[in-house]
């Protein structure tokens, strides 16, 4: 049994994979480490390599204004992982052996969090967290539960960044997740601004 500092040290040091010999720094989470929601995408790019945090390159920063549509706010209301700690060359998908090599440090987070519920973002998140042959452009928006959690999965920002039309469907799924926010999660203060 981990604390979240035990987790994140020993996070550091993994060599488990391939992935550590040329990062720059791993990327074990950030954001509020009571906070009822988690959000978890797929692995760091260049920018979150560089800095030891998820989601501040470009997809971060529309990240970011997506969660503020629905008064969340990586500082105050929730925490954001990923499915492997370490970038993947050239940004590429991280191989099934690479997330399953790391995937018991997001148990970890998962289980120090116990979060009301979970946003997978983009279909490498809902494939390791959802069910293995997910397909986000049919099942993106739609509610699933795991061990009585509720688990939903958007589109990836850097997917709206490449596809503007994701967009409109983007934001119903995300007043859907607000919606259910306020019913689960009495105590996540959602703050528009």
């Amino acid at each position: 049994m981990y604390t979240w500092e035990a987790l994140e040290e020993a996070c550091a040091n993994c060599r488990k994979c391939s992935l550590h010999e040329k990062r720059t720094n791993p990327v074990f989470g950030a954001g509020v480490k009571t906070a009822e929601i988690m959000l978890v995408g797929e692995g760091p790019g260049e920018t979150e390599d560089l800095q030891g945090e998820p989601f501040v390159g470009k997809a971060g920063q529309l990240l970011d204004d997506m969660l503020k549509i629905i008064g969340l706010d990586r500082k105050s209301n929730i925490y954001i992982a990923n499915v492997v700690k370490c970038r993947p060359p050239k940004n590429r998908d991280p191989l099934h052996e690479e997330q399953e090599a790391c995937i018991g440090w997001l148990r970890e987070q998962y289980r120090l969090l116990q979060p009301k519920l979970v946003i997978c973002l983009g279909r490498i998140a809902a494939g390791a967290l959802i069910h293995p042959d997910f397909k986000i452009t049919r099942e993106h928006g739609q509610w699933f539960e795991r061990e009585g959690i509720p688990f939903i999965a958007i589109y990836h920002p850097s997917a709206l960044l490449r596809d503007e039309s994701k967009r409109p469907e983007t934001f119903l799924d995300l007043k859907a997740i607000e919606q259910k926010i306020k019913e689960l999660c009495p105590n996540t203060e959602l703050s528009y601004y």
